[in-house]
């Protein structure tokens, strides 16, 4: 037996879920097909899922097709929950794409496809809804093929289409061979002199489909059942087993964390090589932290069941570890994170309601971030406000239903805005030395701030010698640098940037005959970390820095008569088509336009359109803010100079 670790993914609304209730009735590990409208599904386990009829949370079941145990992982599909797939991506050995036969190929399906083959992760599509009416079964292949950028392999051919009676007709596509002999020097032989064996075929068929040089489409209905056999067989025979040696290192790594009855951690982890064991000690994350495991379940038939161990290949729940977080690696950690989308380019500021319980509120979030470590949180402590990064709307909504319904907090969200960054657009250096006036502190710092590469994020370094005081007073200076750069002189996140420690001294430990050590004639960490942002803020301030907004690349497709009523709002919009294309009565712009008004041109789309406009658009870079348009949080945030003296205030209260 082997196992297999599949995810499902599709835009939303496709019928991702609806195919995960069907692949698990005809493993027959549930008796009744689940209905996403009903709200009974067996993926889409929270409240809030099942309310609103759409995955939040990726969720694991298990089903076995004869001598292969398939770890089903059901995925969002909607755009705002994107984190959630890319947690997943990381722990695949294959994945089936399902596609709409009535809307075809979708914003979301070309983004999932694009990393899917950037990951080199085996897919199988299926294009799912053949019995409603509209579906496509030829002009569907060809936009696949050409939207996707993939060779595809018809997999059979479909009678009854767009009727209740639709059925899956398997048995490869005559373009089959075609396809496949492009990979295949043999299979090219054979199919010149037309005598290309069934065999040869459906082995060249396994071994490119493995490979990510093809992908086997499927047709069917996940509600009828039509073509969910066909599609069965081909996840056990053309997708790749889990591998992975059981006897090796300890490896693996978490990609969920969600919290138990009692609010202990139960973290979801894949591993990759060795076997984890009830009891055993291990370490994890990029600072080596240790816990014992307590208690571990693994999926099988539909649930999780209670083992003493699970070995590589396997996903495990794992009891326990307190402090483990979403993409910690267990034991050898296998490569540096890395992140498939965008993050988040949205920003909102949590308003708690009259009766809410400020505490309770923080905890909240606090385990809410946990849970989704893209959900970043940014706490103001001038203004005593705290911020929630997000991907769009409807995720917005999500997490104020869920503050509502699991942890009884009533809030409300200010007015979404762009989440932008800060860059130095100069050189600037200031020093404050030990018990030389106004520094309240028993520390010298010095520090330029210099501009760094773009995307290098923030870089710190030393231009004194290592030795020349305590490494504890270094690691506050450079912790301190990082945390400060959180919030620039405009308010937003200082990043791609070297900040270069010039100057660095210290009073050497003192104390009295038979007294122990006076903290007031001595240096401590605290001297480091009360002055470092004194110093840094002034850098900064000499430096000057510039507000950079995010700028998504969009695409879109609509009829070519609307073109006229389309441009001036995208103009308006500050969106810039740099591409123009007619394809036949369709025409297609690219450019780039604001984060800001993506939502705004998302809503105004159907109507410039008649309904039939298409939008795409991601996450590209960061760009200047034009003059006279900077968001408004940044032009009323605290200036330098009242932030130099706010920190001037702490800091001399804590001295």
């Amino acid at each position: 037996m082997h196992l297999l670790n599949l995810g499902i993914l599709a835009h939303v609304d496709a019928g991702k879920t609806s195919l995960t209730e069907r692949l698990l009735h005809s493993a027959g590990v549930i008796d009744e097909i689940g209905s996403v409208d009903a709200g009974n599904t067996r993926t889409d386990t929270l409240a809030l899922e099942r309310r609103r009829g759409i995955t939040i949370k990726s969720a694991v079941v298990s089903f076995p097709v004869d001598d292969v145990t398939v770890n089903l992982i059901d995925t969002p599909g909607h755009p705002d929950f994107i984190a959630e797939v890319e947690r997943v991506l990381g722990v695949l050995d294959g994945a089936v794409l399902v596609v709409s036969a009535v809307e075809g190929v979708q914003p979301q399906t070309r983004i999932l496809m694009r990393t899917l083959q950037r990951l080199r992760i085996p897919t199988l599509l299926f294009v799912n809804k053949i019995d409603r009416r509209g579906a496509r079964y030829d002009d569907l292949l060809a936009a696949i093929s050409e939207r996707l950028k993939s060779a595809v392999v018809p997999m059979g051919s479909v009678e009854g289409l767009g009727t209740r009676e639709a059925d899956f007709v398997p048995g490869l596509d005559p373009r089959a061979p075609a396809v496949l002999a492009e990979h295949d020097d043999e299979l090219l032989t054979a199919y010149v002199e037309n005598t290309v064996p069934y065999d040869l075929l459906r082995t060249a068929l396994a071994t490119q489909t493995r490979q990510v040089l093809v992908h086997p489409v499927y047709f069917g209905s996940a509600i009828t059942g039509a073509g969910i056999d066909a599609l069965i067989t081909g996840i056990k025979e053309l997708l790749p087993p889990a591998e992975g040696d059981p006897q090796g290192p300890l490896s693996g790594t978490v990609f969920k964390v969600e919290r138990g009855p009692a609010g202990e951690k139960v973290a979801y982890a894949r591993l990759f090589s060795g076997t984890l064991r009830t009891r055993d000690r291990i370490t994890f994350g990029e600072a080596g932290e240790e816990g014992k495991v307590t208690a571990i379940s693994v999926f099988d038939h539909g649930t999780d069941v209670s083992r003493d161990s699970v070995p590589a290949g396997r996903i495990g729940r794992l009891r326990g570890l307190g402090e483990i977080r979403i993409g910690d690696s267990i034991g050898v950690p296998r490569k540096a994170v890395e992140h498939f989308f965008a993050p988040p380019t949205l920003e909102t500021v949590v308003v708690p309601g009259p009766d809410a319980d400020r505490r309770t509120l923080h905890l909240a979030l606090t385990q809410l971030a946990e849970q989704d470590p893209l959900i970043g949180l940014r706490h103001d402590e001038v203004r005593q406000e705290t911020a929630l990064s997000l991907y769009g709307e409807v995720q917005k909504e999500v997490v104020q239903a869920t503050l509502a319904d699991e942890f009884g907090v009533h809030v409300t969200f200010r007015e979404t805005t762009p989440l932008c960054i800060e860059r130095p657009i100069g050189t600037g250096s200031a020093v404050e030395f030990n018990k030389k006036d106004p520094n309240p502190f028993l520390a010298t710092v010095g520090l330029r701030v210099a501009p760094g590469p773009v995307g290098s994020g923030v870089r710190f370094g030393l231009e004194v010698e290592l030795g020349a005081m305590p490494y504890a007073f270094f690691k506050a200076v450079e912790d301190t640098v990082r945390e400060t750069l959180g919030q620039g002189l405009h308010g937003w996140r200082v990043t791609d940037c070297v900040v270069t420690m010039t100057h660095s001294g210290y009073s050497p430990r003192q104390s009295h005959a038979h007294q122990g050590f006076d903290k007031s004639m001595s240096s401590t960490g605290a001297d480091f970390r009360g002055l470092t942002p004194l110093v840094l803020v002034e850098a900064l301030r000499r430096a000057g820095s510039q507000v950079h907004e995010p700028m998504h690349r969009f695409r879109v497709e609509a009829p070519a008569d609307t073109l006229a009523a389309l441009l001036p709002v995208l103009a308006a919009l500050r969106a810039v088509p740099q591409t123009t294309e007619t394809q036949g009565s369709l025409c297609v712009l690219e450019g780039e336009v604001p984060a800001a008004q993506v939502h705004g041109l998302e809503r105004q789309l159907p109507g410039l359109t008649r309904g039939e406009g298409e939008w795409e658009s991601a996450f590209d870079h960061y760009a200047p803010v034009a003059h006279g348009i900077v968001p408004e949080r940044a032009r009323t945030d605290h200036n330098p100079l009242n932030r130099k003296e706010y920190l001037l205030n702490v800091t001399r209260r804590v001295a």
